[in-house]
């Protein structure tokens, strides 16, 4: 059990500080403590269902909340139930290397005197965010109520960070595309992937918005109400996050279409310089043609100008094709 728990702390009057190691004595010191913010906080990474049966029973989490923290692969949402309050949030990471988003998750177990976090995937550590909370105990002092605050917060603020790094990728491949050579054959692939992940952004911020407007409105059990002015500055963020993502994504459909009517274009310009040069060489053949026919009755055939004549004659029609083409703009 211990390989799961990522860390465990009690949390009195805004400070960390040391108690039992099992979580069960962790809890019940809570409870007990005179301060009426004290309140642990644990937190799992990936357990599995019978690692997490000890957590639910202690704590007395909802089967129904445990199920989907076990099972993962969940919208973001929000769900009250009788002794707790359950979310879920989709962290993304981006990964420079590769220039691709990748998404975990995040579920956060909201009681009386605890939080639980349980984390899914790589993504999104709270370590950073434990550590920065413990160095404002002016905020750890609402008790379980600030660390969903801070939670939350630092998802969507990373939704932000991650939507300007897209935005870089995108102007980069704008860039690519609207170039003189209109990028190379696998532009439309690179597109329709990059596609691909933003579609799974806004997967994590657009259900996200539901959660956040009912955090910042009265009455939503185990949330204090002095907290309603933070997450509605998180619900502000995540406003901003998402018409972001959003503008990526119309971007991007609008440069594939640009691509797309470029190659349509080039395209049609291969094809009139094709014709154009099979215009001009049809002509020089066809006059060889007749002259090679086998027939003792022909203009010229008995003429010493006749086949210098010939070929001039070739050679004109052939300028005057190519000029006609030339200003027409077909070569």
């Amino acid at each position: 059990m211990r390989a799961v728990i990522v860390d465990c702390a009690i949390y009195r009057d805004g400070h960390r500080s040391e108690g039992p190691s099992d979580f069960s004595d962790a809890l019940d010191a809570a409870r007990a403590a005179d301060s009426g913010d004290a309140f642990l906080w644990i937190g799992l990474h990936e357990p599995t269902e019978e690692e997490f049966d000890h957590v639910s029973e202690e704590f007395g989490l909802h089967p129904l909340a445990v199920e989907d923290a076990l099972k993962a692969h969940q919208r973001p949402k929000l769900e009250v139930y009788d002794d707790s309050l359950f979310m879920v949030l989709k962290p993304v990471v981006y990964e420079p290397e590769s220039d691709t988003v990748t998404t975990g998750e995040l579920m956060v177990f909201v009681g009386d005197s605890f939080v639980v976090t349980v984390r899914h995937g790589e993504g999104a550590p709270l370590t950073a965010v434990r550590k920065r909370l413990e160095s404002e105990p002016e905020v750890l002092r609402h008790g379980p109520t600030s660390v969903l605050y801070a939670i939350s917060d630092a998802v969507v603020d990373h939704y932000i960070e991650v939507a300007g790094e897209l935005q870089v990728d995108l102007e980069e491949m704008e860039t690519e595309v609207f170039q003189p050579t209109g990028g190379d054959k696998n532009t439309a692939a690179r597109i329709y992937t990059f596609k691909r992940q933003v579609l799974e952004f806004r997967r994590a911020t657009g259900p996200l918005a539901a959660p956040m407007a009912r955090l910042a409105s009265p009455g939503v059990p185990f949330v204090s109400d002095h907290a309603q002015p933070f997450f509605r500055d998180v619900s502000d963020h995540l406003t901003r996050a998402t018409e972001q993502v959003e503008g990526l994504d119309r971007l991007l459909s609008d440069i594939l279409s640009a691509h797309l009517a470029q190659m349509g274009v080039r395209q049609n310009d291969d094809m009139r310089k094709i014709s154009a040069w099979a215009a001009m060489a049809a002509v020089p053949t066809m006059v060889a043609g007749v002259y090679g026919m086998n027939f003792d009755h022909m203009p010229e055939l008995h003429q010493v100008w006749g086949y210098p004549l010939v070929i001039v004659l070739m050679a004109v029609a052939v300028v005057g094709l190519y000029r006609l083409f030339k200003r027409r703009g077909w070569l």
